[in-house]
């Protein structure tokens, strides 16, 4: 795990992918993959929680450590501040092993002493009295990321959000109901010792427990993993059968997935994506589901392609920094506020693009999978604003725009809105 922390530290990865990578190539039993991952999810997670408290005890600026010295460090608080099945003894002890291990011996009594202090005088260390430095440290969540959450959404929704960050997120299927029911695939998960329920908000929304990825009804193609969230903004889309319905940036495919099965496999689905890798992807999976109105291209989003022509329904789900999924890849809140500002204006020529496929009276939807209003409202504010041949389509209880909180669904962070072509 040291190694891979030390290249996500280094901007040289995706946790998800990098941790599958390493699992996948190790012949770990199901107990030393669970803690594996949640050592290395947990040091990510709580990475300015760990850095308070090392930067307390340390005469050392965190800056100025070995960054080999500081993941030691992390890993070994980690362990003793959150993970009850590990003695503080032994992960002491550990961590000056690894020290020694990875060429670190003169390091190795810092680290002792460190680890052995903290274990010492954690209860007596006091965290920031100012509010958006407590909550920085609590949630270990950058600065700037807290006050503007607090700014947007007020402090009690930001507290929530970044409480639900910190949680496991929860694995949800969506039926292929072009092949099962959800009765019927709960009770062939079961049968595989998958713990499976329908959602409350939805029956063909299934919450699972379990590694459902090697069970038969996933060979058989009968379900594909689709956050909740995501699956709302496909019902906002509303695809109808016989319909000609565009995905203009769809990988991995989860929504245009769902359409085609909304569309009870009948019309054409048009999936777009810009990577060859990618749009093979989306392939694989409409074969393993059976979905066959489902056309991907190799397809640029920032440029018109007439041949593609017009569709009765748009799914303009645009790249985005991605802050509403920080509990499944951790380290997006890291990101500078810098790298995110230079989103919406990108965002907003995708969606004036895609604009260009809708028939007249047809639906667009934008959406992405972060809470940040200038991804999301000012977007769509600025693209009516230069687009008076579409208007809000008030859906969402008189409101055409709809921002998702994990607390609404137990699901990820996520924004729709739903536009009409009037001309």
């Amino acid at each position: 795990m040291l190694r891979l922390l030390v290249k996500l530290e280094d901007n040289d990865g995706y946790s998800n992918i990098l941790l599958d990578k390493e699992l996948s190539g190790q012949d770990f039993t199901e107990q030393e993959s669970s803690f594996a991952s949640a050592l290395f999810y947990g040091v990510i997670e709580r990475k300015l929680t760990l850095d308070f408290y090392i930067s307390k005890l340390s005469k050392i600026r965190i800056k100025k450590l070995d960054t080999d010295v500081l993941m030691i460090l992390r890993m070994g608080i980690y362990q003793i501040m959150y993970m009850n099945s590990v003695p503080d003894s032994a992960a002491v002890n550990e961590s000056v092993k690894l020290s020694k291990k990875n060429k670190r011996a003169r390091t190795s009594g810092f680290v002792n002493g460190i680890l052995r202090s903290f274990i010492r005088e954690r209860q007596s260390i006091k965290l920031p009295t100012e509010k958006t430095e407590r909550l920085s440290v609590l949630y270990s969540c950058p600065k700037w990321l807290v006050k503007k959450l607090t700014d947007e959404y007020g402090e009690q929704n930001a507290i929530d959000f970044l409480e639900s960050s910190l949680n496991p997120s929860e694995v949800v299927l969506k039926t292929n109901t072009i092949r099962t029911s959800t009765d019927d695939l709960i009770k062939s998960l079961s049968d595989e010792g998958i713990d499976a329920s329908p959602c409350e908000f939805d029956h063909n929304a299934i919450k699972v427990k379990g590694n459902v990825f090697k069970t038969s009804a996933y060979k058989q193609g009968l379900f594909h993993a689709q956050d909740y969230s995501s699956q709302y903004a496909v019902k906002a889309l509303d695809p109808k059968s016989c319909e000609r319905v565009l995905d203009i940036c769809s990988a991995p495919g989860g929504k245009a997935f769902t359409a085609a099965e909304i569309m009870q496999n009948k019309g054409e689905l048009v999936a777009c994506e810009l990577y060859e890798q990618r749009a093979a992807l989306i392939k694989r999976g409409a074969e393993r589901l059976g979905l066959d109105i489902i056309d991907v291209k190799v397809n640029d989003a920032l440029k018109f392609n007439s041949e593609l022509g017009e569709f009765d329904r748009v799914l303009c789900d645009v790249p985005c920094s991605g802050l509403g999924v920080i509990k499944r890849k951790p380290e997006i809140k890291y990101k500078s506020p810098q790298s995110i500002d230079e989103l919406p204006p990108v965002q907003l020529e995708i969606l004036k693009v895609t604009s260009g496929y809708v028939k007249r009276g047809g639906r667009l939807i934008y959406s992405t999978c972060t809470l940040n209003k200038a991804e999301n409202e000012e977007v769509v504010l600025k693209f009516l604003e230069q687009n008076p041949e579409f208007s809000a389509d008030r859906i969402f209880d008189g409101e055409a725009s709809k921002t998702i909180f994990p607390k609404d669904f137990g699901s990820d962070g996520f924004f729709i809105s739903v536009l009409k072509r009037t001309d």
